[in-house]
This record gives C-alpha cells, sequence and structure tokens, in this order.
C-alpha cells in the first residue's frame, strides 16, 4: 500500500478540558498547538483538533445496523496495523474505557474481514478504530 497523506480532521467539543485530557492521557495523542478554544494533536500520525462549541439539545448520534452491531454515525477513527490495534484495545480496556461495540472480529471470513471497536468520547463524539490482518481488504466488496 502507497504511503497515504495524513488527514485533517476538526470536532466540536463543549468541554475543552475534559476532552484535551482524554486524547492526551487515554488516547496517548501528543499534544501540538493551541489555544482557549482550540487544541490540535497527533491521532496515529494524523491532525485531530478538537473545537469548543456550547453542547445543543439537539445533538444525538444516530444509528445504523451493520454486522449485527449499532454502529454510531457520524464517526471518525484510524485504521491500525493488527498487532497496533489489540495494543490499543488493550490499554483503552485497562484505561476503563465504555465501549459503545467492545472490539471483535466483523464480517469474519468474508472479504473485508477487520477488527472492529467503538467508543465515546468526552463530548459524545464517536470514535472507531480498526485493522485488517490484509490491507488489500481495505476496500474489498
Amino acid at each position: 500500500m502507497q504511503q497515504i497523506s495524513p488527514f485533517h480532521i476538526a470536532i466540536p467539543v463543549h468541554n475543552l478540558k475534559e476532552c484535551r485530557k482524554f486524547y492526551g492521557q487515554i488516547l496517548n495523542c501528543m499534544e501540538g498547538r493551541s489555544s482557549e478554544l482550540w487544541v490540535d494533536f497527533n491521532l496515529f500520525g494524523h491532525q485531530l483538533v478538537i473545537h469548543y462549541k456550547p453542547k445543543s439539545a439537539s445533538e444525538e448520534l444516530h444509528h445504523n445496523p451493520v454486522d449485527g452491531h449499532d454502529v454510531p454515525v457520524p464517526h471518525y477513527g484510524v485504521v491500525l496495523p493488527w498487532e497496533e490495534f489489540e495494543n490499543f484495545a488493550d490499554n483503552l480496556k485497562q484505561k476503563k474505557v465504555q465501549f459503545i461495540i467492545e472490539p471483535y472480529i466483523r464480517f469474519k471470513g468474508q472479504p473485508g474481514e477487520q477488527a472492529t471497536m467503538f467508543f465515546l468520547d468526552p463530548a459524545g463524539n464517536a470514535l472507531e478504530f480498526k485493522a485488517f490482518k490484509n490491507m488489500d481488504q481495505l476496500f474489498a466488496k
């Protein structure tokens, strides 16, 4: 697989201090630039920016059924190497992260077989991290 350029994503958070701690101490993301209203993080080589936004009563996640689970929409995350996914999942379990969907193997024995897990940040943003034993399966039909 060719080298991929880092993506940039900016997400809203209603508690900058709590989310800064979550991304820095729970997910072990290195912090970059910041201001009173936003913080940059290195999320596995990608630029994640948390931006303060007051909480709105109308914000709730939608869910779609995928492989027998209710997958939250929207969500974001990173495709990790298999061993790194396993270590990351173990680290999150040790830190008592509450999963929406516990780490498991999705589409077992089918094209696109993958390890996946979902959880929320303190602002309610849904994250999915996944891995493929064979990265050629990333876009398999």
